[in-house]
């Protein structure tokens, strides 16, 4: 215990504090997601990992087939939040330069300057992403690593915030191509979208047929409410427990035949894997109104930050065991702080 002053309060009193912060801020989020919802029905996991991939400043790629609004959410997020978007299209002809611009020479004063490309926006959505060559993904892996782009021998800061929002689509394989280990690391989550429940699938019907546009909203959040929620964020507690716990989950993932899950990996999350549960986990007891970590919210957050860090083995994919499946078993066996 820290020795308090009559001036000073104990570690206590200030998560109780900062407990009451959360609370208020959360009503500003709240509001963010009432406006949301006004275009997207449901899919109400897909818009707490926007909100997470928002408070943590990470990216987050999200899977489903056709029709499942992931670019109409990630367009109706950005619509809501005062920064710049670019859409960006990825097919197989596309060019590092097209994402990321070029240098062009200007013939009054025989000097180059730099175009920049749809990159240098803060949110990007990329859709289809696995429709993008090496080449493509080489020069977007640079953006989301170190939030800088390079072009001929200019290095330009990218905005800050900066968010890659990716969507892939996972029945097409004609014309793809399968992200990088490394890139798909860099997504701190990687969010699996299902169908609509009827009753869901009734109001979307109802709105797409009405004749008024059914995608306007507000712009009602800043840069400056994202910044001062995400130091919010970063203070909220995780004890050594939760620590050890979170290192205890990356490290069945690289050792699963200690939990009788022998050959259904071939290697585990990297050390990205701990730091972005830890992350998560934060932003979820964020979501959540509190000022501390439990182990309920890092169970909470596991599948999705670490189903695209492992790889399967052809044993396990041959019984059609997916990774989610594989990263839910070691959960349910690492003991509990």
């Amino acid at each position: 215990m820290l020795e308090t002053s009559e001036h000073s309060i104990s570690p206590a009193e200030s998560l109780i504090q900062l407990s009451e912060v959360i609370k208020l801020e959360l009503i500003g989020l709240e509001n963010l997601r009432t406006e949301i919802s006004r275009v997207i029905i449901g899919q109400e996991k897909m818009i707490d990992s926007l909100f997470i991939a928002l408070l943590t400043n990470g990216h987050i790629l999200l899977e489903g087939t056709p029709g499942l609004a992931k670019t109409l959410a990630i367009k109706t997020l950005s619509k809501c939040v005062d920064v710049s978007f670019s859409r960006i299209q990825f097919t197989p002809d596309l060019l590092p330069a097209d994402l990321t611009g070029t240098m062009i020479y200007k013939q009054k004063s025989e000097t180059f300057d730099v175009k920049k490309g749809p990159i240098f926006a803060s949110f990007i959505l990329a859709d289809e992403i696995n429709r993008a060559p090496a080449k493509v993904q080489s020069a977007l892996l640079e953006a989301m690593q170190e939030q800088q782009i390079t072009i001929g021998d200019v290095t330009l800061e990218l905005p800050d915030p900066f968010l890659v929002l990716a969507t892939q689509n996972p029945l097409e394989q004609e014309g793809t191509y399968p992200l990088p280990e490394a890139q798909l690391d860099r997504f701190m989550l990687k969010i699996n979208l299902s169908y609509p429940a009827p009753s869901e699938e009734k109001i979307i019907i109802r709105q797409a047929i009405r004749s008024e546009d059914n995608h306007k909203v507000a712009k009602i959040f800043t840069k400056k409410d994202i910044f001062r929620m995400r130091d919010l964020v970063k203070k909220i507690y995780l004890d050594e427990k939760i620590e050890q716990y979170i290192v205890n989950i990356i490290s069945a993932t690289r050792a699963p035949e200690k939990f009788n899950q022998s050959g259904m990996l071939v290697y585990g999350a990297s050390p990205r894997g701990s730091i972005n549960l830890a992350l998560a986990g934060k932003a979820y007891a964020f979501l959540k109104g509190r000022s501390f970590v439990i182990p309920d919210d890092i169970r909470a957050m596991a599948v999705d930050v670490l189903q695209h860090r492992v790889g399967l083995s052809y044993e396990a994919e041959a019984e059609r065991i997916t990774a989610k499946q594989v990263i839910e078993r070691l959960i349910s066996v690492v003991e509990v702080p």
